[in-house]
């Protein structure tokens, strides 16, 4: 027991030591060699070449071939453009999810994929007494939820196959548990171009969304409305959806994308 502490405590000085490599690095000091990593880190050579090995290993690092020197690598730069795509596409989304809040006095959500759930990015809350709670941050099912429908639906098949393998947790009497039902579910969402969340997720909740996409087509968020069911009956539920719709379309103009656009064009 006492040398699984030992070992989980050495890991976890290894990650702090690999975060603070990572960050020596500066507009100004854009290469560093390991006898100034060193220096810097107050760390042994011998260490601080096996974490920066380590670290180009996975494209963290990259190691210059005629000084010897590092630089930081590409894999940041992709996960850095990851955080702010998400940024974009919220800061986008603001001024349209305030209109449609204003329109229909719902809780408006705009959420992506992440790992294998919702993660929420921006969200307004209904200033009505009782409404919708949502937190930014935080995550829901994408099988069950309007949001989480309308991602899923855009998702490659294996990602599918994966989320349906994990099990399709019932929320709700009313939550999709059939794979051949999600299917299906998911082809009519991809018709239509909007998906309902009709109690299956929570009990007294319904809701509504629509993709966001960018400028080649690909859906990169969804955005949605969700109220309790006192107030929206499945007639005003399906008055909603063409303002849920134009604003999807909307903000995805302002992410370049035009209607007549496809992937398949580029």
């Amino acid at each position: 027991m006492e040398q699984a502490v030992k070992t989980a405590k050495a890991r976890l000085s290894s990650v702090a030591n690999a975060i603070r490599l990572l960050t020596s690095f500066s507009g100004e000091e854009n290469e560093l060699g390991i006898t100034t990593l060193a220096n810097r880190l107050r760390l042994a050579k011998s260490t601080v070449h096996r974490l920066a090995a380590t670290l180009t290993g996975a494209g963290f690092l990259e190691q210059n071939s005629d000084t010897g020197r590092y630089r930081l690598g590409v894999a940041l730069f992709e996960l850095g453009a990851l955080v702010r795509r998400r940024m974009d596409v919220a800061n986008e989304a603001r001024p349209k999810l305030r209109e449609l809040l204003e329109k229909t006095g719902e809780t408006v959500q705009l959420g992506i994929v992440d790992h294998f759930s919702v993660l929420y990015v921006y969200e307004m809350e209904s200033r009505r007494a009782i409404r919708m709670a949502a937190a930014v941050g935080g995550r829901a099912p994408l099988h069950c939820t309007a949001v989480g429908k309308v991602l899923l639906a855009d998702q490659p098949r294996d990602y599918v196959r994966e989320i349906m393998d994990r099990g399709l947790t019932a929320y709700t009497p009313k939550t999709i548990t059939r794979r051949e039902a999600l299917v299906a579910m998911l082809d009519e969402v991809r018709l239509r171009g909007y998906a309902i969340d009709d109690e299956e997720s929570e009990s007294g909740l319904r809701g509504i969304a629509a993709p966001v996409r960018s400028h080649d087509g690909g859906v990169i968020a969804a955005l949605g409305v969700a109220a309790p069911v006192q107030r929206m009956n499945k007639k005003l539920m399906q008055t909603c959806v063409p303002s849920v719709i134009g604003t999807a379309a909307a903000v995805s103009t302002r992410l370049g994308h035009l209607p007549s656009r496809s992937r398949a064009d580029f």
